[in-house]
């Protein structure tokens, strides 16, 4: 048996959705009443699906990946095989036994006796989604008649920080190449989600589409950076306001504000201004880190040239 990764051709980071897609397109190539002329067609099949089991259960996939199972399932070190032992290196499970996948390739279609978490909505679907697009007479159809529906889409948009402030719209390029704009509230945080019904995949077999979610993403900002709910933001200060004291203009999300800076300011001190960053998830808002940064003057300055010359002879 290979590894159940290279056989659905996922990577090991691959999340759920990623190795539910892979195997719906492999089932509906493989799949044996698509390919009546191979002598394989059953063989690679049974395959695709024992590695899609350890897969798509997740109990069953942090098993394997810790190395307690095998890619057929078994405890390592495990020489036995109750009912039936193996055959071309894939399980073949014992007759009736309902502990195990039982199939049927003929002219009814397929049948499927399972177990775990993963069984509902799974395998049945994509049976019913290939043999339906064979012209198995409505048999993809659901339990209920409907046809299978097309997937959900995860869309992530880049989100101006001030717009997550304030609110606003955003463009949405949807998978069926529509342009809308999405209503951003204010307030929202990063990951926050919003449903677009039915704007997602649509169904391969005639059903209805799947549903688009907006997840909002932070984009960079060119005066910010982004700690959790907090930023932080370098402000220049002038020598003299270091030395003396005065007040400096920061930039924040909701525009510039005063602030005071005593004199003797040192490069590199941080001042906080609370609640001015951004929205938390629980309420309120994260503050504003505002470092100072000493700044000469851009043109030559003989006077303050001639200060720091004095300075030096008398301390040299």
């Amino acid at each position: 048996m290979r590894d159940p990764y290279d056989i659905l051709g996922v990577a090991r980071s691959a999340d759920q959705n990623d190795i539910k897609r892979a195997f719906r397109k492999l089932a509906k190539k493989l799949h044996p009443d698509a390919n009546k002329d191979s002598p394989k067609a059953q063989e690679q099949f049974a395959e695709l699906n024992a590695a899609h089991e350890i897969l798509s259960d997740p109990e069953k996939r942090a098993q394997f990946d810790r190395g307690e199972i095998d890619a057929e399932g078994k405890p390592r070190g495990f020489e036995g095989f109750p009912g039936g032992g193996f055959n071309r290196g894939f399980r073949r499970p014992p007759p009736g036994d309902a502990a195990y996948e039982s199939f049927s390739f003929g002219p009814e279609g397929a049948r499927r006796s399972g177990h775990g978490p993963h069984d509902a909505g799974g395998f049945d679907d994509v049976i019913a989604d290939i043999l339906g697009g064979l012209g198995g007479r409505g048999r993809a159809r659901g339990a209920g008649g409907e046809m299978p529906r097309g997937g959900d889409v995860d869309i992530t948009v880049p989100v101006a920080l001030e717009r997550i402030v304030e609110g606003g719209s955003v463009k949405v390029h949807l998978p069926n190449g529509r342009t809308v704009e999405v209503k951003i509230p204010a307030g929202a945080v990063e990951g926050h989600r919003m449903r677009l019904k039915g704007q997602g995949e649509p169904s391969p077999f005639g059903g209805a589409p799947g549903d688009a979610y907006v997840v909002v993403a932070y984009a960079p900002h060119r005066h910010f950076r982004i700690e959790g709910s907090d930023l932080r933001t370098d402000v220049a200060l002038p020598l003299a306001d270091a030395v003396l004291g005065g007040k400096v203009r920061v930039p924040t999300l909701g525009g510039e504000v005063s602030l005071s800076v005593p004199a003797h300011t040192q490069s590199g001190r941080t001042f906080r201004l609370r609640g001015k960053g951004l929205p938390k998830a629980e309420g309120g808002a994260g503050d504003l880190l505002a470092t100072m940064r000493i700044m000469l003057p851009d043109a030559p300055d003989p006077q303050l040239e001639d200060l720091m010359r004095r300075r030096r002879d008398a301390t040299s």
